[in-house]
């Protein structure tokens, strides 16, 4: 289940300092497996309540790399959109994602260099509250001028 998704492109020439996308995804079991059997990270820590339950999480998580996917579809979908090439992403887990959580995913422009097609986007996933992910993107996007 996504929430507040406006498809689409904006291309550099539209991008504004300050502009900003996200989008709400509901965690389920079933997105955890997935990941799992696409990544083939089956760490127990993400499928086994039982040895979950003995980590420091004290039960199942997601992976941070599907949490992390949410910014991707932002910035590939919503912005800059359709046809943004990624550069680079920094991350920073701040805390675990569970099944059942509802994960916001935002991305903000904080710097547009022009001449080089380049676009740097503060990122970041939050569980209410609470801020499990932070990062910076640095992004390759469209230009009218390239249709």
């Amino acid at each position: 289940m996504l929430d507040n998704i406006m498809t689409g492109t904006i291309v550099i020439e539209d991008l504004e300092i300050g502009m900003t996308r996200c989008l709400q995804k509901l965690i389920t079991d079933t997105d955890i497996e997935l990941f799992a059997q696409v990544s083939t990270d089956r760490n127990p820590v993400h499928l086994d309540d039982d040895y979950a339950r003995d980590t420091i999480f004290e039960g199942r998580i997601a992976h941070g790399m599907l949490t992390a996917g949410l910014i991707s579809a932002v910035i590939g979908e919503q912005l800059p959109g359709h046809g943004t090439v990624y550069l680079g992403q920094t991350l920073k887990f701040m805390a675990p994602v569970r099944p059942g959580d509802m994960v916001h995913a935002e991305v903000e422009v904080t710097a547009i260099d022009h001449s080089r097609r380049r676009v740097t986007l503060a990122t970041h996933c939050k569980v209410g509250e609470i801020v499990v992910l932070k990062g910076e993107a640095t992004v390759l996007a469209p230009s009218r001028k390239f249709d």
